[in-house]
């Protein structure tokens, strides 16, 4: 228990104006321009491109970009906050509001030069560009070393041929920030990572899934033929795209937890709520023991869960070492956000099993969180190697 106490102490999750303002915001906002589209955009799989860029106008597309960049210059507290605050709303706009703040977007300010940083930031901050990130391939998803997608130096430019799969904005974003391999299959110094342009020849978009939940997130494939791509938009320096990606990831999984948790807590309310107003044999079925019970679970996981997100939302700030928080908070809030909308259906009853009431939609959105960003199995390998580091 010592080690527990250790990393507790210290914190102070008091919630700042700034987080108060930004969370204020993004309520409104997703109450506002979200909440009444939400199946309609669930329906046709609608990606609603252009809401991007009124986000863009608050600067939720840049949280936490310096300034000098055309960002927010916020830190982890806000950006958690804004992700839930969207997430319990519609998981979809969270989805993507995450993968441009902290995989494209955050892979360039993390690892790009001053030159790369004031080319790309600006356009991303505002979300007149949006922002992809492709690492994962159809035969390489946990595997990510064993990578098929090639980069071959050609005078001035990359040749780039292979696809990625799975990727958000694959189609829609006007930017990629790409990992390739220009080594060995299976060395993990023989991936670099490039920025490659929409409308670069031989860059295209592949297909578009159907997916079970975040519907309006768009989801495609990204193909790359004989792609020429310039040597300057290489980050960093050859062979570093596969620790890069790894240290992006370690804040990506940050993302998916504060996903995970808008999504557990916009099903807990929707449970609440109607455990209030349903009345069976006289009286609101909250009052039946089986049904509060299910809410006392809810809402102690799901306090768990956060207390675990901010953790690691502020060992971020600090700029220390957070693999293993992180992998924690991604790991426990995904399971979390699965089992409160599977209760959550099941406070509701058949109603939750329609389309009529929000609940089967937390439900199919939920589950993504396990897999994307690194599986609940890849997430118990990751905290058990740094627990026995340790």
């Amino acid at each position: 228990m010592d080690s527990i106490t250790e990393n507790v102490t210290g914190y102070d999750f008091s919630v700042s104006e700034n987080q108060q303002m930004v969370g204020q915001m993004a309520k409104d906002f997703a109450e506002k321009h979200i909440r009444p589209h939400v199946m309609e955009w669930d329906e046709a799989q609608h990606f609603p491109a252009e809401l991007f860029k009124k986000l863009g106008e608050l600067g939720m597309m840049s949280v936490f970009v310096p300034e000098e960049y055309g960002g927010s210059g916020f830190g982890y507290f806000e950006y958690v906050t804004v992700i839930q605050e969207i997430a319990k709303v519609c998981g979809s706009i969270g989805l993507s509001v995450a993968a441009h703040n902290s995989l494209c977007t955050g892979h360039i300010l993390a690892f790009g030069s001053e030159e790369q940083k004031h080319r790309w930031l600006p356009k991303l901050a505002t979300a007149e560009w949006l922002g992809a990130w492709g690492l994962t391939e159809a035969n390489t998803g946990s595997d990510a070393m064993g990578m098929n997608t090639t980069a071959v130096l050609d005078g001035d430019h990359y040749i780039v041929n292979g696809s990625k799969n799975w990727i958000t904005h694959g189609k829609s974003g006007h930017v990629a920030v790409v990992m390739v391999r220009t080594g060995e299959k299976g060395d993990s110094k023989g991936i670099s990572t490039l920025v490659v342009e929409r409308g670069t020849p031989g860059f295209a978009a592949g297909k578009k899934e159907n997916k079970l939940g975040m519907r309006a997130s768009e989801t495609t494939e990204m193909i790359f033929d004989n792609c020429r791509v310039p040597k300057e938009n290489l980050l960093g320096k050859e062979g570093e795209g596969f620790k890069q990606a790894m240290k992006v990831l370690d804040g990506g999984r940050i993302s998916i937890a504060a996903l995970s948790l808008g999504i557990a807590k916009g099903a807990f309310e929707a449970a609440v709520a109607y455990a209030k107003e349903r009345h069976q044999f006289g009286q609101p079925i909250g009052n039946f023991q089986a049904i509060a019970f299910k809410l006392a679970d809810m809402a102690t996981e799901i306090e768990a869960a956060e207390l675990l997100l901010m953790q690691a939302a502020d060992l971020k700030n600090k700029h220390k070492p957070v693999t293993k928080q992180s992998a924690m908070a991604k790991y426990f809030a995904s399971e979390v956000a699965v089992r409160t909308a599977t209760e959550a259906v099941q406070i509701f009853g058949g109603y939750g099993y329609t389309k009529d009431f929000p609940v089967e939609k937390y439900y199919r959105d939920a589950k993504l969180c396990t897999i994307g960003e690194g599986t609940s199995e890849i997430q118990k390998i990751v905290i058990s190697r740094e627990v026995l580091r340790d």
